[in-house]
């Protein structure tokens, strides 16, 4: 998946030299949590997020100074340079940004111009529909030796059931690095017949532990 496929490409967006206050308003009557700056050709030169917003704003109990300060500009309290992602890039790699730089969104740039926004929120979305949690289903955790073509020995136990496969992930078994976790969501709520069937294949399933599955 890449990034085109999920971002916001309608952004609010303003001029370095729009005052805080007018970032203040935009950010409450849209609930957003980020506005990118950009220059008369839409290129990206900061980006201001409520907090900073919110720190640059005097206190409620300075009422001689309230106004004044408001009437800054928003280039005194943008993050700048800003990190931006192209439209094409994967979605797993972007996620890695995200988390490497503690960031909670990036704009979207195609030729140095904006084309569009993406979130944590959009992100988070993202993983729920790649997991298939988003759909009723059943989780299997199988434990299969690290090497070439385990996924594709453990999948073919579960077309002789004929169930849907929601998503598949696999990652590292932390005890012994020869060994990995394949984890397979299934469109069923009846995964017994599934666990019996990988167990009868010599497979070792870690999750779910059931009641009355065999040993």
């Amino acid at each position: 998946m890449v990034v085109e496929e999920i971002m916001k490409t309608e952004v609010i967006t303003l001029e370095a030299s729009a005052t805080i206050e007018t970032a203040l308003k935009l950010l409450h009557e849209n609930h957003i949590r980020h506005i990118p700056i950009v220059d008369r050709q839409n290129h990206v030169i900061g980006i201001v997020s409520d907090r900073d917003v919110r720190d640059a704003s005097p206190s409620i109990f300075e009422k001689d100074t309230h106004q004044k300060e408001l009437q800054n500009p928003i280039e005194s309290i943008m993050t700048t340079p800003v990190t931006t992602v192209h439209p094409l890039d994967f979605v797993e790699e972007v996620a890695s940004i995200f988390y490497e730089q503690e960031i909670a969104s990036v704009p979207v740039t195609r030729n140095n111009k904006l084309v569009g926004i993406l979130t944590e929120k959009d992100m988070l979305y993202t993983l729920i529909q790649l997991t298939g949690t988003h759909v009723q289903s059943s989780q299997i955790e199988v434990k299969v030796l690290n090497k070439p073509g385990m996924l594709p020995q453990v999948t073919q136990v579960f077309g002789k059931r004929k169930v849907n496969i929601s998503s598949v992930l696999i990652y590292p078994y932390k005890p012994d690095s020869g060994y990995k976790i394949i984890v397979v969501r299934l469109q069923t709520m009846n995964p017994l017949p599934i666990i019996e069937d990988l167990k009868s294949e010599g497979y070792e399933v870690l999750w779910p532990k059931m009641p009355g599955m065999s040993s």
